[in-house]
């Protein structure tokens, strides 16, 4: 399929609705990208799906980008766009192979016109489309285009656009919404890049993404959030490779034994206390997806900022990589929320040893499916003393999804046959993870996606299940704008907490006007994430967990 996707619970497809042509004025020469090969990863949900390889050259003065791989079911042949020295795009051909056969497009390009030549086993249709000056071809998972969408971007500042033109569909409108520095700590030395989150403009909703860029106009990276879907190149999808993005001044990194392999982390420590030897620690656990230690979303360091924030309160905050991501070991293709929770107890007696840390008050704080991760791990360990659940499920793994994939549909004012006939298919994947039947009805390519260890952990996941075995006081943290995690499940797993047996103290806190990044926002839909970039977490959310914690320490 030649147009982009968005997906919610990696699942439900939304295709990308495309806008007016964009009118861009006259942009700078680029500086001219580095010359070579590239090799990337494609990860859904942090699932290894695909390799690609890419290539620039040079011809005179035009530019060969050249690309071969293999993504999901699809086999890249060939790949090969040219352009001018100034980046006018000339030509472009691929050749693919898919489940249901063979695809072929050659595009000649004018100055606004774009000539498409479409073949489909064996059958060739002609298109034209009007475009602009200057576009950038953009065909859907064919990601050796990024190479030149990546000396575009260099030349683009803050509010620039770029027109984009999805061969063989339509052009459409990018936007560049923030710029931001960062390092790569590789084995090899730092890699310098720049971050640019961007929006793809579409009446039925705005996609947004994060495409890095090296110092030398190579294209490095592609992150799509809301579908949990990223591109990688070799030397920053290292395990041993990190993006630093936000550093507290009392942040010290360290290592964690776990299962086999290390976790990295980061110690913030608090400022120095007169008389106090040891004091009270928190664990924080990261959400879905190929997470780092500083859970970073929208550009916002949503644990960095809460760990530096508990510290100035007098906590030891720990935060790690997850297991497979940035610097930790592991591997993520089989790890279930059961082997997450291994990775979190490993983490809270590695913390518990430290001669600085008071053992008596020491919590885990999860947030999002790390709530879910934090309840298995306090059901297992006694070590872990209280327990904080931030945006956390208060029904199993599949009702949640469900219940996800309704409000964004809902947001797309589909008919209401196709609505339901989506929701029906969500059913139907669901009903074929947990069972192991019924996959002969559905595409290979979503059975390739949706069966593994992690999501069927995650569609099993019961809270109610898991409070039973609970015996720590819990604090419910719930922001009143969170649409991924709705508030009102604060109030089914209030209920939980408070029908177990002997149950200790359970306390519920809502932070008005914050959404589901603990971050003030305006309707804390996922679509408004693009427009928070450079803001902080909600400081009642820190206050909230650390006063509630000092009120459980020992007399």
């Amino acid at each position: 399929m030649l147009y982009f996707r968005h997906c919610t619970a990696a699942l439900l497809a939304l295709s990308m609705c495309v806008s007016a042509r964009a009118q861009t004025p006259p942009q700078p020469a680029a500086p001219a990208p580095a010359t070579g090969e590239a090799s990337f990863t494609v990860f859904m949900r942090g699932t290894d799906i695909g390799r690609v390889q890419t290539a620039i050259a040079r011809s005179g003065s035009d530019w060969i980008v050249t690309s071969t791989g293999r993504i999901g079911p699809m086999t890249i042949d060939r790949f090969e766009i040219k352009y001018g020295a100034d980046w006018q795009p000339i030509e472009l051909h691929i050749e693919a192979t898919q489940p249901n056969g063979k695809i072929q497009l050659a595009t000649s390009f004018g100055v606004t016109t774009a000539i498409n030549e479409i073949t489909r086993n064996g059958v060739t249709s002609t298109k034209t489309d009007q475009i602009s000056a200057r576009t950038v071809p953009l065909p859907n998972q064919f990601f050796g285009a990024y190479e030149g969408l990546a000396a575009r971007l260099v030349t683009t500042g803050p509010g620039g656009q770029i027109p984009v033109y999805v061969a063989p569909e339509a052009e459409v409108t990018m936007t560049v919404d923030e710029i931001v520095p960062e390092t790569v700590q590789t084995p090899s030395g730092p890699i310098a890049t720049r971050r640019f989150d961007v929006t793809i403009a579409n009446p039925g909703g705005a996609l947004t993404a994060a495409i890095v860029v090296d110092g030398r106009s190579r294209f490095a990276r592609l992150d799509i959030p809301s579908a949990g879907f990223s591109v990688v190149r070799s030397d920053l999808a290292s395990v041993a490779a990190r993006t630093e993005t936000a550093r507290n001044p009392t942040d010290v990194d360290v290592s964690i034994p776990a299962a086999g392999f290390n976790l990295a982390g980061t110690l913030t420590m608090p400022a120095a206390a007169a008389g106090r030897m040891r004091h009270p620690a928190v664990v924080l656990v990261a959400g879905s997806g190929p997470v780092d230690r500083d859970a970073t979303v929208a550009g916002i360091p949503i644990f960095s900022q809460l760990a530096g924030a508990l510290a100035g309160q007098g906590f030891v905050v720990l935060r790690y990589d997850k297991r497979g991501v940035g610097q930790s070991g592991g591997r993520t293709e089989t790890a279930t929320l059961r082997d997450y929770a291994d990775d979190l107890i490993a983490a809270v007696r590695w913390l518990e040893k430290r001669r600085d840390v008071d053992k008596r008050r020491l919590a885990a704080a999860g947030h999002s499916e790390g709530a879910a991760v934090a309840m298995l791990a306090a059901a297992r360990e006694k070590k872990i003393k209280s327990l904080v659940l931030v945006a956390a499920p208060g029904t199993t793994g599949a009702a949640l999804i469900l219940e996800q994939q309704r409000h964004q549909l809902e947001l797309m004012n589909l008919p209401e046959e196709e609505h339901e006939k989506k929701v029906a298919l969500q059913m139907q994947i669901q009903a074929a993870v947990t069972t192991g039947e019924g996959w002969e009805d559905l595409p290979e390519d979503l059975r390739r996606q949706a069966d593994t260890p992690w999501f069927r952990s995650l569609l099993a996941f019961d809270p109610a299940d898991a409070m039973k075995r609970i015996k720590q006081p819990i604090l419910i943290v719930r922001g009143e704008l969170d649409v991924q995690v709705p508030p009102h499940h604060a109030d089914k797993l209030a209920a939980l907490a408070e029908a177990r047996k002997n149950a200790p103290e359970v306390d519920v806190v809502s932070l008005p006007g914050v959404n589901h990044l603990l971050v003030p926002a305006e309707t804390g839909e996922v679509q408004e994430y693009q427009d928070l970039a450079g803001r902080r977490i909600s400081p009642e959310a820190a206050s909230a967990i650390a006063d509630w914690l000092k009120e459980r320490e020992p007399r």
